[in-house]
């Protein structure tokens, strides 16, 4: 199979000789799913599709999640759907990790590769086959959308990151930019799925602790990452979640860059009552 630039395959099983203490924690708020941890018998089978595994990395859930979804896909040579959403109200972004596959979005053909990104409005018609003889695997990020009055939503559109230049963060001289898919400024967009590179030894010099959830799964290198009260190892193929104003910084590891996708919703007011529960009269 031909290496991925972005992150070593999952699967497998350890040995029933490996140690089984490794760097996994879940606690109110944030989790760290590393990779040895997605192995075969972690899988979902999900309906519609064919020939096909996903990783679900995170979901709504109390305690959990509270905004997205999160699955890293694999989809076998001939495998894939016709039918691949089963919500209307939901909108999604895949970004492709390995192999090559077919999108059909909105009637037209899109051939994938590593680091081709598509966002997928809600009700959008779309279907994914993975016609080569390798498998594909790609991040498939869902969220239910939020209407927002004058706004209508946005377009459907696909795109690869070499396409897109980084945008360096202020006083970085670059070390520290973010790919940006979609325009800050475009309030269609209720969600981010960016792509943040830190260089060797490049910092988030602050404890950033602000309204946006997150989910990050690190695409090439490592790190130290700050997660509330605790500093974790963190390496490609690992996921963290992080809850709404969980602290968080970083220090890049090197030799080589630190990079990873990065889900955050944005762009509309604060819900004033619980999910679930009923406004108070």
């Amino acid at each position: 199979m031909t290496a991925s630039p972005y992150h070593p395959a999952c699967g497998g099983l350890p040995g029933q000789t490996s140690l089984m203490t490794g760097r996994a924690v879940f606690t109110e708020a944030y989790a760290v799913i590393p990779r040895a941890v997605m192995s075969d018998i972690v899988t979902s089978l999900l309906p519609g599709w064919a020939g096909t595994r996903a990783w679900i990395l995170a979901r709504p859930l109390s305690g959990f999640a509270e905004t997205f979804a999160q699955s890293l896909m694999e989809v076998a040579p001939g495998g894939g759907s016709d039918d691949p959403e089963p919500d209307p109200a939901a909108e999604g972004v895949l970004f492709v990790v390995g192999g090559t596959p077919d999108l059909t979005l909105e009637g037209r053909s899109h051939a994938l590769r590593p680091g081709s990104y598509a966002y997928l409005p809600p009700g959008a018609a779309w279907s994914l086959h993975n016609r080569a003889g390798e498998p594909a695997r790609f991040h498939w990020v869902r969220k239910a959308y939020e209407p927002a009055p004058g706004l209508p939503v946005p377009d459907a559109f696909v795109t690869h990151e070499a396409s897109i230049a980084p945008t360096a963060m202020p006083g970085t001289d670059g070390a520290w930019a973010t790919t940006r898919f979609v325009s800050p400024e475009d309030l269609r967009h209720d969600m981010h799925v960016n792509i943040v590179t830190l260089r060797p030894g490049a910092t988030i010099p602050f404890e950033e602790t602000h309204v946006m959830e997150h989910g990050l799964f690190v695409l090439e290198g490592k790190a130290v990452y700050r997660l509330n009260r605790d500093w974790v190892e963190v390496e490609a193929g690992d996921f963290m979640w992080l809850r709404a104003f969980c602290p968080q910084a970083c220090y890049a590891g090197g030799p080589g860059s630190f990079r990873y996708l990065l889900y955050k919703d944005v762009n509309r007011y604060p819900a004033l009552t619980l999910r679930g529960s009923a406004r108070p009269r």
